[in-house]
């Protein structure tokens, strides 16, 4: 991935947001392509879920065991869990009306609602496992194009792999410190 400057961020954020209000062709004016809109938005969406995992529910729950995370966080008085976490920003950026998607998935997911469902995702997924690296291709779903491209998501903290390795309901449970247990997938309306 390519390093950026603040102000060429402040430029694919601005994109991004024209991208978000249904403005596709803001991304070309900026000189950003939808492969640059995508990865900086997934880096975004990386550092503010890693740093969730490793500073808030990582050393309250495992270092310092001040209060737990769980699926099951309201009636438990609990932390949420970084997937939740990651959820919810999903969705509260769809209610905001936003042009673009995203969703943490997996093909060893705890929620089943989680699991992929298109065979780009399930590809995409296939193909992160396998090489660590980003996976990019245009889909049409619903009669409409997008841009999608699938991330890796590794286990970052002890917290990722004692919660996916000890639930009743993970298909797998030898997850290791690095290891890719899912993958995000970012999609951009293409025009």
């Amino acid at each position: 991935m390519k390093r950026l400057s603040l102000s060429r961020i402040s430029t694919v954020l601005a994109a991004a947001a024209c991208l978000a209000c249904g403005g596709a062709l803001a991304q070309a004016a900026a000189g950003w392509s939808y492969k640059d809109i995508a990865d900086s938005l997934h880096m975004i969406m990386e550092s503010d879920r890693t740093v969730y995992t490793r500073l808030i529910v990582n050393r309250l729950q495992n270092e310092e065991k001040v209060i737990k995370a769980s699926e099951h966080w309201k009636d438990d008085k609990a932390l949420v869990l970084p997937a939740q976490m990651f959820r919810y920003g999903a969705e509260m950026v769809q209610e905001k009306g936003a042009g673009f998607s995203y969703a943490l998935l997996s093909d060893w997911a705890v929620n089943k609602q989680n699991a992929p469902k298109t065979a780009v995702e399930k590809e995409g997924l296939a193909a992160v496992v396998k090489s660590g690296a980003p996976f990019y291709k245009e889909e049409t779903l619903g009669g409409k194009k997008f841009f999608t491209a699938v991330y890796p998501d590794k286990a970052v903290a002890k917290a990722c792999i004692v919660c996916h390795n000890d639930h009743k309901d993970s298909p797998k449970r030898d997850f290791k410190m690095g290891d890719v247990m899912g993958g995000v997938v970012l999609r951009l309306p293409m025009k």
